[in-house]
């Protein structure tokens, strides 16, 4: 995966840096894994708008991503890269042994035509998911189950990879993306390798109408409003608008928002590294 940077012949183009799509091999989806999606525009079951910001946008069709990889012991092989509007990442269409189709989070390095297994009895290879029991120490992983059997949750998109560090009797210690450092049931799988597409940090959209075919209207400031629609606002001239502040006079920065007494706090060895 790479990035192209286009010539500026026109204003939109002068910042504008894409994908070049050039590991995707097919451009329609397989259509028993498909289905209508339907955008709500940021507006509840009675209409009101609950989410500022959102509306518009292409219309887009949801693929079924197998995220539970549960076909233990049956060899796939891999039919397709796709493109997936829905995330970062690319897609990757298996073909099972018994004739039944899947799409699956398509890590770094896989190619069109390779054997991916699942289960306890598969190798620790790019793209095969297995238990964290019976992957070594150091491997790369992504994918990440908190629950055996619930399905991945953690590390899913675009370029981002976990790492097994060590084990704790029936844990496995992870170190995450954030730099949290937490530990999972030995259990839970886990799929081999890094998410692809590790370019997409990249890309730059060039112009505000990229953002409005991805769903995203425009988002104005508090500090530009009046005193009456937000606490940031008001002031004579350009003020700051003091401590960031949520609409609803929540602090936005710096104020900590996870439940003291959670229950997961035990599996929590180090916490995300913020910034100061």
């Amino acid at each position: 995966m790479a990035v192209r940077k286009l010539k500026p012949v026109t204003p939109g183009q002068r910042h504008k840096i894409i994908g070049t799509f050039e590991d995707i091999t097919a451009s329609v989806p397989e259509k028993s894994l498909v289905y209508g999606k339907r955008s709500t525009g940021g507006r509840n079951n009675t209409g009101k708008m609950t989410v500022r910001y959102m509306g518009g946008g292409h219309k887009k069709k949801y693929r079924l991503i197998d995220f539970k990889r549960e076909k233990d012991g049956v060899p796939a092989v891999v039919k397709t890269i796709e493109y997936d509007p829905n995330r970062s990442a690319r897609i990757a269409l298996l073909f099972y042994a018994d004739g039944e189709k899947r799409y699956i989070i398509a890590p770094n390095g896989l190619q069109v035509g390779a054997t991916l297994l699942s289960g306890a009895e598969a190798a620790p290879e790019v793209g095969n998911a297995l238990p964290l029991a019976n992957i070594p120490v150091g491997t790369v992983i992504h994918n990440i189950e908190l629950r055996p059997g619930q399905g991945a949750l953690l590390v899913r998109s675009a370029g981002n990879f976990a790492q097994l560090t060590s084990r704790e009797g029936d844990y496995c210690v992870i170190k995450l993306p954030s730099g949290e450092t937490r530990k999972v049931l030995s259990a839970c799988k886990a799929t081999v390798g890094a998410v692809g597409n590790s370019d997409h940090a990249l890309e730059q959209s060039g112009k505000a109408g990229r953002s409005r075919w991805l769903g995203r209207r425009p988002h104005n400031r508090g500090v530009v409003m009046n005193p009456h629609d937000h606490p940031m606002g008001g002031g004579e001239g350009r003020q700051s608008g003091g401590h960031p502040r949520s609409r609803t006079g929540l602090y936005a920065k710096g104020k900590k928002t996870r439940a003291p007494k959670k229950l997961s706090n035990k599996y929590i060895i180090e916490r995300a590294n913020k910034k100061k």
